[in-house]
């Protein structure tokens, strides 16, 4: 694996990606739904992850790629190299107001991240990182993450999980959200996970995403000394659906002893 190439070749078409979807601004999107009335993809939704699909196939043809649209490979291991791709993370945040959204990108060889890129299109910032060299936002380092504490801590969360639900019992988190200093929710896994990475909030939980909402900022986060695993403090799943649980180091621990363990996540 070429890594520092297929880097390169990585961090260029996500801005190639962002520049097109920052044209599309202007013009009237194709909406649709998916599972759900609020589960929504566009047009440039699926033209994104066709971009990367062309370009992977061109340069790498031997590679495998996971995308949210469903334009990849259907995947039953994780031998080789695989891309990881979401061309629009926030998808809803895109369609309503033209922000708070992101590109994810991760590659993996053979399970095992090794490039983790997470682009905020309208900010202009890239998140990326190779595994054991640093991680940077657009050409700046990003600092090592420090331990904190819960009552300290401020946590992305989705507000469902603390409201009656039919996936878990919604009084679970109801300590946890009471003992941190704050919440905040914005809609988009991959730039909740870069605020983790960042610093900007302590930790980020979820109950159910996909790989390519969370492979490429497990790659960032880690790199960064921070602990991403699901709920129950298990190796992430990146053939299926998973819960997912990122935070600072010393808090994730704190978290998953006090306040996850008797969860049926």
């Amino acid at each position: 694996m070429n890594l520092d190439q297929i880097y390169a070749h990585a961090k260029e078409w996500i801005n190639e990606a962002g520049a097109k979807i920052r044209l599309s601004f202007n013009q009237t999107l194709n909406i649709e739904t998916k599972s759900n009335a609020n589960d929504l993809v566009t047009n440039i939704d699926k033209e994104i992850e066709q971009f990367f699909i062309s370009k992977i196939r061109e340069a790498y043809p031997a590679h495998k790629i996971m995308g949210e649209e469903g334009f990849g490979d259907s995947l039953d291991s994780l031998e080789g190299i695989v891309w990881m791709i979401d061309p629009i993370d926030g998808t809803l945040n895109f369609v309503h107001q033209q922000r708070n959204f992101a590109i994810s990108v991760g590659v993996y060889e053979n399970g095992v991240g090794k490039i983790g890129l997470i682009y905020d299109v309208v900010h202009d910032e890239l998140y990326h990182a190779t595994s054991g060299n640093g991680a940077y936002l657009n050409e700046t380092p990003l600092n090592a993450l420090k331990e904190s504490i819960v009552k300290e801590s401020i946590l992305a969360l989705n507000a469902t999980w603390v409201m009656e639900n039919h996936r878990i019992d919604h009084k679970l988190m109801i300590p946890l959200v009471k003992a941190a200093r704050g919440t905040r929710s914005y809609g988009s896994a991959a730039l909740e996970m870069i605020f983790v990475a960042t610093g900007r909030v302590d930790a980020y939980l979820s109950m159910r995403l996909s790989p390519w909402d969370f492979a490429a900022g497990a790659v960032i986060i880690e790199e960064l000394g921070g602990i991403v695993t699901n709920l129950r403090g298990e190796k992430l799943n990146f053939l299926s659906q998973d819960s997912l649980f990122a935070a600072k180091p010393g808090l994730h621990q704190s978290i998953l002893n006090d306040y996850l363990k008797e969860g049926k996540w």
